[in-house]
């Protein structure tokens, strides 16, 4: 039997390796990336456009069916949440607010490859929580290795970025699919 449960959750968790790996694999150049692009004076436009990027690729890797007028009710509210996150951190700087669009993806990627799981018979115990755990330890490990690097230092507020990323996608993932159910049960008669 093979360790995953069907080819979606084997590519799930191989496009978040690849993901983890460009976080990881960058954050020693990120001063110097930062510097260049604030040279430029386009520092935040460069980290609003990923995000916005991020948040559209979220949406469309996860969106599986045509969404009703209240998921897209929900999906605008998530949005202008995320927005307001974005623009109201205001001790964060553009290089530090990036933390909301990558763990945003990991947990995402984490949640649906564990979802993937589930659905396939595979025992996983509170994929939602489990994924925030996860998460949370990705974004955990991703500061430690950065304590490591010259120039680089541990910061508590990052992990705490992490995890309001994992926990405001997960959230919304969770309120996406009640809504789900919901207006199922209604069209159902339920």
């Amino acid at each position: 039997m093979s360790f995953f449960s069907s080819r979606r959750e084997r590519r799930l968790w191989l496009a978040l390796a690849i993901v983890l790996a460009a976080i990881y694999a960058t954050m020693a150049h990120a001063p110097a990336i930062a510097a260049f692009l604030r040279e430029r004076n386009s520092l935040t436009a460069t980290m609003f456009l990923l995000f916005l990027v991020s948040l559209v690729v979220i949406s469309i890797l996860f969106v599986s069916r045509r969404p009703g007028r209240a998921e897209i009710a929900a999906g605008a509210g998530i949005l202008i949440v995320y927005l307001m996150a974005w623009l109201r951190i205001g001790v964060a700087t553009p290089e530090e607010r990036t933390h909301l669009f990558e763990y945003s993806l990991v947990a995402a990627l984490v949640h649906e490859a564990l979802l993937e799981r589930r659905e396939n018979g595979r025992h996983v115990p509170a994929p939602a929580i489990l994924a925030l755990i996860i998460s949370i330890l990705l974004g955990w490990l991703d500061e430690g290795m950065q304590s490591l690097l010259p120039g680089r230092v541990y910061d508590i507020m990052d992990v705490a970025f992490n995890a309001l990323a994992a926990t405001m996608i997960i959230g919304a993932r969770c309120l996406l699919a009640f809504l789900r159910r919901r207006v199922q049960a209604r069209r159902d008669g339920v």
